[in-house]
């Protein structure tokens, strides 16, 4: 049996390897992304029904995440916070949904979900010195003792490293088990597996954000 899941189509892009398979279906993830967005956006009605009160539903429960997460102040991030749930929602799902090989999901690619967990851990360090000012982000190494300063270090390397493993391990592991099960057994896999992914996706996109949130919570401490 032949799996087409880990496999990538590799060209070469300015002196570069590049996945092409990988890079079309993450710009098909960031249209969708807009589309869906605007789509439930528009018109937007006091009560809420279909498309717009699915997003809300999901906004409002993240927004609560993110508020007692990171007080007040979480406006700061919010957007970024949202779009890198939807991205990783969407990508997620694409390569989890039953088919022949067609498509596969961007975050099975270990490129994808290591450039997010930089994007990740860049935004805490940025929001750190600006929150908390360069003299706290640079003492906050030694805390709460000097000798802790390798430590302190050496996690903020595992971080990032965490993060992608996490996302890139579950979804590509996703990926082989839906198929396996389309070639063993491709009667149900369209009925039963079509709603599995949908929740691992969606658990996979909700721990990578709530783990960034819980990462940048050190950058609003005494915002509350």
């Amino acid at each position: 049996m032949e799996l087409h899941a880990g496999h990538h189509t590799v060209i070469q892009l300015l002196g570069l390897n590049v996945n092409i398979d990988t890079l079309i279906m993450t710009w098909m993830v960031a249209a969708l992304v807009i589309v869906v967005t605007l789509f439930a956006t528009r018109g937007r009605a006091m009560v809420p029904s279909g498309a717009q009160n699915a997003m809300e539903m999901v906004v409002e429960a993240l927004l609560d995440q993110f508020k007692e997460s990171l007080g007040p102040k979480y406006g700061q991030v919010v957007s970024v916070l949202l779009t890198m749930f939807l991205f990783i929602l969407f990508a997620n799902e694409f390569g989890l949904l039953p088919n022949p090989g067609v498509l596969s999901s961007p975050t099975n690619d270990l490129n994808t979900t290591v450039a997010l967990a930089l994007v990740s851990s860049f935004l805490v360090h940025v929001l750190y010195i600006r929150n908390q000012g360069p003299k706290k982000y640079f003492k906050h190494f030694f805390e709460p003792f000097t000798l802790f300063f390798p430590i302190n270090i050496l996690e903020e390397f595992t971080k990032p490293l965490t993060l992608s493993f996490r996302l890139f391990g579950n979804i590509l592991a996703g990926e082989i088990l839906m198929e396996v099960l389309y070639q063993l057994v491709p009667a149900i896999v369209p009925f039963v597996w079509l709603v599995f992914s949908l929740v691992i996706g969606l658990i996979q996109a909700f721990i990578f954000t709530i783990l960034t949130t819980s990462y940048l919570a050190p950058s609003f401490s005494g915002s509350h």
